[in-house]
């Protein structure tokens, strides 16, 4: 399943990361935040302290959660981890872009809402890096030819940096979902990214989804930032 950009509210284009170690840190952001975000990310840190539960929490709240773990494995086993990800009711989740992969995933979550997302290189990752790991092609050059094999697979998007959108969309069309983390406002710490761009040029770029987490959740005043990047993001729609 696609998530086209038309269809889309600024906020709901925003998707932030609770990348925090206990439920109860993460049911005070959402608190803080309250209507100025609509979609959260739930990743390893905290589905691995009892963060799975917590997404109930979050639909009753009307939220929509993108589940971020990043599946790799045998066909089998990806299969039947997707097929209870698209029980749980979730919006979105990842599956690394290696397409035996991607294409169990997509049979096993034929018939769901469930968007499929392949991951293609890791926003915190450069050449070097890729060539340290043993990849002889260039980040851009990994992330087009994965961005061909998850369309060539039925995914609904992929996962990759706002430099490489403009060229991904050429490969998959206007429709696909294309998310990108890696997303710093002007004048923000880039942490940990190595492959980052604003929010405004982002949407420009062809992104349909943001992942901005700490410029919003270390802030002083989250929501005040959350609203900020959701006009932002519509300006620039």
């Amino acid at each position: 399943m696609t998530v086209a950009s038309a269809d889309l509210t600024p906020k709901d284009r925003l998707i932030v990361p609770l990348d925090m170690p206990t439920v109860m840190e993460a049911e005070a952001m959402v608190e803080k935040l309250g209507d100025s975000v609509t979609f959260y990310k739930v990743g390893h840190q905290l589905a691995f302290a009892n963060g799975l539960g917590f997404i109930r929490e979050l639909h009753d709240r009307g939220k929509k959660v993108f589940l971020d773990m990043k599946l790799l494995d045998i066909d089998n086993t990806v299969a039947r981890g997707v097929e209870n990800i698209a029980k749980m009711g979730v919006a979105m989740t990842t599956i690394h872009a290696y397409p035996k992969a991607m294409r169990a995933a997509v049979e096993a979550a034929r018939g769901s809402n469930l968007c499929l997302l392949g991951v293609t290189v890791l926003t915190s990752m450069d050449d070097a890096d890729l060539k340290a790991a043993g990849y002889v092609d260039s980040a851009r050059e990994l992330v087009l030819k994965r961005a061909a094999d998850a369309s060539e697979a039925g995914m609904g998007g992929i996962v990759a940096s706002a430099l490489e959108a403009p060229a991904i969309r050429e490969i998959v069309g206007p429709e696909m979902t294309v998310v990108t983390p890696g997303i710093r406002p002007a004048g923000s710490d880039a942490g940990d990214q190595k492959r980052i761009m604003t929010p405004g040029d982002a949407i420009s770029a062809g992104a349909s989804h943001l992942v901005i987490g700490r410029p919003i959740t270390a802030a002083d005043d989250p929501r005040h930032v959350a609203l900020d990047i959701a006009e932002e993001i519509s300006a620039a729609s």
